[in-house]
């Protein structure tokens, strides 16, 4: 089923609770259920894909893709979880096999345009989001999904660990070692700033 929506512009609240009848519709092959549960999850799926892709095209790709990848596995939920908990972890696993893709891609072929230096503008504000936009995608997978679900996304760590397939044990150690590298990487920027 192709469906497109746009980029939120402003954060909207939790999607409602799904009533089981929803699904079940959903499950039957229903174009109005499917699409109920689609119009309720997109902006926060669209989120999530963004924060871990850090791409507006690709948080597009990968968000369409978990739907598409979630109405065929309708069968597989079972209720046991909310369904956009089980949403959720669709489109992590989708989003991070996509950037691991991109990256092998990436990897083969040297773009021309990387030869290149680029000149920058822009003040203080610009650099320091730029040196924590490298320091977030430095951290190690692992952290930085975390990161950006609990910091960014406001995700419990329950639901992370739901996600994930993890403890809720393992996600806070997780963000700890996210933070403190984070910090390191700040303080050093902040010392170079300062000179």
């Amino acid at each position: 089923m192709e469906m497109t929506h746009p980029i939120p512009h402003s954060l909207p609240s939790a999607a409602a609770p799904v009533e089981p009848s929803l699904v079940d519709r959903a499950r039957a092959g229903d174009p109005a259920a499917q699409r109920a549960l689609y119009d309720a999850h997109v902006d926060r799926a669209f989120r999530l894909a963004y924060r871990l892709s850090g791409s507006e095209e690709l948080a597009r790709e990968f968000t369409q893709d978990a739907f598409v990848r979630a109405f065929q596995r309708l069968d597989d939920f079972r209720g046991d979880s909310a369904f956009g908990t089980w949403l959720h972890a669709i489109v992590t696993s989708v989003t991070l096999n996509g950037l691991r893709r991109q990256k092998r891609h990436h990897d083969r072929e040297a773009p021309l345009e990387d030869a290149v230096t680029m000149t920058r503008t822009g003040g203080d504000d610009f650099e320091l989001r730029e040196k924590l936009a490298q320091a977030v995608a430095a951290l190690p997978e692992g952290c930085r999904t975390v990161f950006l679900l609990h910091d960014a996304e406001g995700y419990t760590h329950e639901e992370i660990a739901a996600t994930l397939g993890v403890t809720a044990g393992t996600t806070k150690t997780q963000l700890s070692r996210a933070r403190a590298k984070l910090r390191v990487a700040l303080a050093a920027f902040a010392r170079e700033w300062t000179r």
